[in-house]
Parts: structure tokens; C-alpha cells; sequence
């Protein structure tokens, strides 16, 4: 299983390649500036106001694949809200097949219809996305593959278009990152053209800042790279804090916020963010879901171990313990396994060590994340906290 999971790895960054959009857009304005506004909405998490300007984009242009792949965005950031719940995949997928309807009908037309290559390209890459977050590796392989000529074909005909420039310069970046981070696809990589990371960078960078509809996402997929892949800390959390700045009730931009100020050693920093985020999830605001409240925890049981408040901190992370086994539907979360040894370390602490080398089992019962196996046969010779 998680030799096909990495073989496919590849593969879905085909789709997602093809996933940001541009719109090719008739020389309308007013439907221009509502697409724009209704881009701006979803991010914000206010669907129904983004679907009311899109319904009018639909009315006036039923032809046009754009607003019917707006709406869809809609339902993908309704999913991506809710994540942990299936209800909305199904509508989803219908709303994706419309798309990929009116884009066929064009193409039939003219083969070369730039707008239709690049909404058929969004509309596969994104239905791939969703089939590989749920599991759905075989189906996600497929519009993999479908989806990379798309993009390649529309950015041939119009390679001057800085939203297009977010599709190509995903697979430049990732078809060469990815099999160096998982060398079980570099042989796949014989069917697919070869990547070019610095040169994906680049083109991040300009869709990032001149992008028109993609430019948000492309600012969130160059904080993703600069900060999983890169180690550029610094530049994801100026990333992070724009994207905040601009959205601030989206969740995930919100998360990695936090995220990046850990990473920047800004622990003050991160902990009034991940309290916020906590306080969001338990009141409810809208997007915040269980993934977000994990999160939270986690990084508010690390604010108070480190402060010393074990039972507090104790709390905290076995809150994130509870929430991951309903979550990690395939096998223990870098979280889960996190929390677990830390669990373990603070009841070392407070002299327990019953309980201390109980947790430590469990941890050894787990995938191995950040070293957590040998920290764990560390303290199971000697209690952690234990001086030399």
C-alpha cells in the first residue's frame, strides 16, 4: 500500500498542475469583476455571497466553463471546511463533470480553445486532488495523467499568461523534488517530461505576484514548497502572514501561520495564533474543523510542557490523541505519534513511570516520525529528564 501511495505521489502532482486556472475571459467586465470578487469571497470562506455572484456569471454566460468552475471552487473550500466528512464529494464530482462537459463540447469545436484546455485541465486536476486526499489513489493516477497534457497544450498556446504560469510551475517544481523525496517514482519519470525546480520557483514567484484569478494560490502553494521542501522558513512565513493578512478567517492559511512562526522559533508568536485557532474550532466559526482543532492542541500541549504546566499540557495532547484516531484513518499522524511521546516524557517528569513506559510501547507500536523510535528506546533505558 504505501509503495502504490508513493508510486502515485507523482501522479497527482500532474493533476495538480492542471488544478489553478486561468480565465480566459471575454472582454466583459462587469463579468470579470465578479469572477474576481467571487475568487476573493471563497478564500474568505462566504460562500453564499460567492455563489450568488457566480449564479449571475453562470445566467449571462452558461457557455463559458468559468463560472461553472467557480462554483465548484465553492464546494471544494465547503469540503476542504469540513474535511473529515464525505457529505459534499459527491456534489463535488457533479459540478466537475459540468465543467468537463462545456469544456468538450468547445473542444470538439476547435481543439487549440485555450479556455476550455485550461478549465478541463482545473476541473481534473482538482477531482484528482480530492480522489487522492480520500484514498482514491488508481482514480487520482488517472486524472494525473489526463490532466498533464491540458496544461502543457494551454501553456504552449499562451506562455505569456502569469495564471498559467502556476500550473507549469507546479510540475516543473515538483516532477523534480518529488522523486528526489521518494526515489520509488524517479522510474515513472521516464514517461513525463523532466522537471526543473529552481525554474518552478520562478514561475511561483511571478504567478504569485501578477497572477490575476491564481495568484492566491499560487502564494499558498510557494509557502508550502518554501517551507516542506526548501527549509526557507523565513520567506514561507512572509507567505504566511500576507495570506492571513488578506484572509484572515481562512483556517489554513491561518494554521501554517502558526506553523511557520514554530519553525521560526517565534514560539510566543505561534502560540497566541494556535490559542485563536483553538478558540475558533470550539466555538464553532465556520471552517474550522476537527484538523484544525488537532492542530491547535498539539501546539498548545507543547506551550505548556515547555512551560512546566504538565497537567495542563497533558490535556492538551491527549485531546489531539482522542481527535487522531478518529482522523488518521490510515495509520498514526506525525501528531498522533508527537503527542503520544510527549505524554510519555512529561509522566517521566512527574515520576511515573509506569504510565511513562506504557506510552513509550505505544509510540514503538507506531510509524516511526522525526526519530520518535529512538527517543522512545533512549528513555526506555533511562527516564527522560534524567541527568547525564
Amino acid at each position: 500500500m504505501l509503495r502504490r501511495r508513493r508510486a502515485c505521489v507523482l501522479l497527482l502532482i500532474i493533476g495538480l498542475a492542471a488544478s489553478p486556472v486561468t480565465a480566459q475571459w471575454p472582454q466583459d467586465a462587469d463579468l470579470d469583476r465578479r469572477i474576481q470578487r467571487s475568487v476573493n469571497l471563497i478564500y474568505d470562506l462566504k460562500f453564499e455571497e460567492a455563489e450568488l455572484e457566480l449564479a449571475e456569471v453562470v445566467r449571462q454566460r452558461p457557455d463559458h466553463p468559468a463560472g461553472h468552475f467557480f462554483v465548484a471552487m465553492v464546494q471544494w473550500w465547503r469540503i476542504l471546511s469540513n474535511f473529515s466528512s464525505t457529505s459534499q464529494d459527491e456534489k463535488f464530482y457533479d459540478l466537475l463533470d459540468r465543467v468537463i462537459e462545456i469544456c468538450d463540447r468547445r473542444l470538439a469545436k476547435d481543439d487549440k480553445d485555450v479556455t476550455a484546455l485550461f478549465f478541463k485541465g482545473g476541473a481534473v486536476g482538482f477531482r484528482g486532488r480530492l480522489r487522492a486526499n480520500r484514498g482514491k489513489w488508481v482514480g487520482a493516477a488517472n486524472d494525473g495523467v489526463v490532466a498533464l497534457p491540458l496544461v502543457r497544450k494551454a501553456y504552449a498556446l499562451d506562455p505569456k499568461n502569469a495564471d498559467v504560469l502556476l500550473g507549469i510551475g507546479i510540475y516543473h517544481y515538483y516532477a523534480e523534488v518529488i522523486p528526489d523525496r521518494y526515489p520509488i517514482v524517479k522510474p515513472l519519470m521516464v514517461f513525463f517530461p523532466s522537471g526543473d525546480r529552481a525554474l518552478g520557483l520562478k514561475q511561483l514567484e511571478e504567478a504569485s505576484q501578477r497572477a490575476v484569478y491564481a495568484r492566491t494560490e499560487a502564494k499558498y502553494f510557494l509557502m508550502q514548497n518554501m517551507y516542506m521542501f526548501e527549509k526557507d522558513f523565513g520567506r514561507a512565513l512572509t507567505l504566511a502572514q500576507e495570506l492571513h493578512e488578506e484572509y484572515p478567517k481562512n483556517p489554513l492559511f491561518h494554521r501554517y501561520l502558526g506553523r511557520c512562526y514554530v519553525a521560526n522559533g517565534r514560539l510566543a508568536a505561534a502560540n497566541e495564533i494556535f490559542a485563536e485557532v483553538d478558540r475558533r474550532y470550539v466555538t464553532g466559526q465556520r471552517g474550522y474543523d476537527a484538523y484544525d482543532g488537532r492542530e491547535a492542541a498539539y501546539y498548545l500541549g507543547r506551550r505548556d510542557f515547555i512551560a512546566g504546566s504538565y497537567d495542563t499540557a497533558l490535556k492538551h495532547f491527549y485531546r489531539c490523541d482522542e481527535m487522531s484516531r478518529t482522523l488518521d484513518r490510515e495509520g498514526p499522524s506525525g501528531f498522533m505519534v508527537m503527542a503520544n511521546l510527549q505524554i510519555g516524557m512529561i509522566y517521566d517528569l512527574q515520576g511515573k513511570r509506569t504510565y511513562a513506559t506504557r506510552q513509550y510501547q505505544k509510540v514503538l507500536g507506531m510509524k516511526d516520525y522525526e526519530g520518535a523510535h529512538s527517543s522512545v528506546r533512549n528513555y526506555l533505558k533511562k527516564p527522560y529528564g534524567t541527568p547525564p
